[in-house]
């Protein structure tokens, strides 16, 4: 073989090689398009649940509790996204008819208010508890931490009722080893300048508080420290 067919041939073999190595390299490039593409990251999400209390009841929009939690959230950097899943009007069995509703994204904590509206009908606080009860086990078993808050009754209800009602938050909350707020409304209940003229509802100065007695629950949660 001659020196320039020898060339030839070799140069010809190094165009094969590298139009085989092209090809390669555009297959695999589609066959990596169509992958799917891993899930972007979603902003962890805390749920307040609950009756008029978390809804906002008589108050703007960036004035109910939870709008005030997801406003100090962001001032002090956490990347949470506050739900507020409150309805007007709610007992503890509306709440767990759309538990499962509002679980269906993921959610890192929840914050579980009622049993006001139970107690303003005299429903039966065994049945509060075990609505209640299968409120925050359902919370847990999808990954949900979850604050139990407590609440109270006038006293005009009567001592019995009074104290099967009050009784069954903390039954509640230690039964399944949930963070526990003895009153959502500490500081705000039977104060006139801090609520709304019906007396039940926090106005907005009234809202401030409930949102600093629930942050105080909430953060060791969010920092790992609970």
């Amino acid at each position: 073989m001659t020196r320039a067919r020898y060339a030839d041939g070799l140069r010809a073999f190094r165009r094969r090689i590298t139009a085989a190595a092209l090809a390669l390299c555009l297959a695999a490039g589609s066959a990596f398009a169509q992958m799917p593409r891993p899930a972007e990251p979603q902003e962890p999400v805390i749920v307040a649940f609950g009756d008029s209390l978390t809804a906002g009841f008589g108050l703007a929009e960036e004035e109910s509790y939870p709008s005030l939690l997801q406003a100090r959230l962001k001032r002090a950097g956490y990347p949470h996204r506050v739900v507020n899943a409150g309805v007007s009007g709610d007992t503890s069995a509306g709440g767990l008819a759309r538990l499962d509703w509002v679980l269906q994204q993921p959610v890192q904590a929840m914050i579980v208010c009622f049993g006001g509206n139970d107690g303003l009908r005299g429903l039966d606080p065994e049945q509060l508890r075990r609505n209640l009860s299968a409120i925050v086990a359902r919370a847990q078993s999808r990954g949900a931490a979850v604050i139990l808050a407590g609440m109270r009754l006038p006293t005009n209800y009567g001592p019995e009722y009074n104290r099967r009602f009050r009784a069954v938050f903390p039954a509640v909350a230690k039964a399944h080893h949930a963070a526990y707020l003895p009153f959502l409304l500490e500081g705000v209940a039977g104060k006139p300048e801090l609520n709304q003229a019906d007396g039940i509802h926090p106005n907005a100065a009234g809202a401030r508080i409930v949102e600093a007695n629930v942050w105080k629950v909430l953060k060791p949660i969010l920092d790992g420290k609970r």
